[in-house]
């Protein structure tokens, strides 16, 4: 066996070889992209405006943000769950995408 490198496919949970890995590597950049649905199915996308399907408490800011609330100009994370947003009062406010509802 010769001297090559191998690396650790996540995708399949296998090791493979280094060339293998550079051949596979330019298909994987768009399997990578994380879709983010709502509670409904809708794909979501940074900039969409969200309405908010369930009263939530919102964890240390003492404060309840209301079934319906508009929540403008959402951002993605890296997780199929979890959007980013801004809500009046609320620094780092970040939502379940399970309790919105795409506008």
């Amino acid at each position: 066996m010769a001297d090559e490198d191998y690396v650790y496919d996540e995708t399949t949970g296998e090791w493979i070889s280094a060339a293998d890995a550079a051949a596979k590597g330019g298909a994987t950049s768009d399997d990578d992209a994380v879709v983010v649905r709502d509670s409904v199915g809708n794909v979501l996308s940074d900039g969409d405006q969200v309405t908010l399907i369930k009263d939530l408490t919102v964890k240390g800011a003492g404060q309840t943000l209301k079934r319906g609330t508009l929540i403008k100009s959402i951002r993605l994370t890296g997780d199929a769950q979890e959007i980013d947003c801004k809500f009046d009062g609320i620094k780092g406010l970040v939502l379940r995408a399970e309790f919105v509802r795409k506008r």
